[in-house]
């Protein structure tokens, strides 16, 4: 009986401090669909990314003429020539795959564009979400847009991360 009885005021507990928390989401790709200066910045990164796709389509296809031509011309080259026209096609192709990589790689210059143009809108909608965060009193703010669950903000009173360390060992 003590049990059921322990259980429920246990229970009661809970509920009283699930109640306390105030949570909300956002949908943070219909907000930067709404925001001017963000389809602005994505058109400027579309238009940069069409000229390096342009650029590095044009040195693939130098690499595939190059290729194509040696195939033609194959049986009347020497050994020499062959290895000779062989290592250039490969220094054109690893030159286009190079500058492919710095376009459009990880960090790449598309990345880096990018930040300097969305990052500053990233940060004033993510700046508005804190506001109203804390002036409407919200302990959580959900972001929906990216298909899970992503905490936009969190309240740092329910933050346990030093109690776990603590717990563990660690100071």
């Amino acid at each position: 009986m003590k049990k059921v009885f322990f259980l429920f005021g246990f229970l009661m507990m809970v509920s009283f401090a699930t109640q306390a928390q105030r949570f909300a989401y956002v949908n943070t790709e219909y907000i930067l669909g709404k925001v001017p200066e963000y389809k602005e910045a994505q058109k400027k990164l579309d238009e940069i990314a069409a000229g390096w796709k342009k650029e590095i389509d044009a040195k693939f296809q130098e690499v595939a003429t190059m290729y194509e031509k040696f195939n033609q011309e194959e049986f009347l080259l020497t050994e020499d020539m062959k290895r000779k026209r062989e290592e250039e096609i490969i220094a054109k192709e690893e030159e286009a795959n190079k500058l492919q990589k710095a376009r459009f790689g990880y960090e790449g210059e598309l990345y880096k564009k990018r930040q300097e143009l969305v990052q500053p809108i990233q940060d004033k909608i993510f700046d508005a979400i804190q506001k109203l965060a804390t002036t409407r009193g919200y302990d959580f703010i959900f972001d929906k847009a990216s298909g899970g669950a992503t905490l936009l903000y969190t309240n740092p009173s329910y933050d346990l991360s030093d109690q776990v360390l603590k717990n563990l060992g660690y100071n």
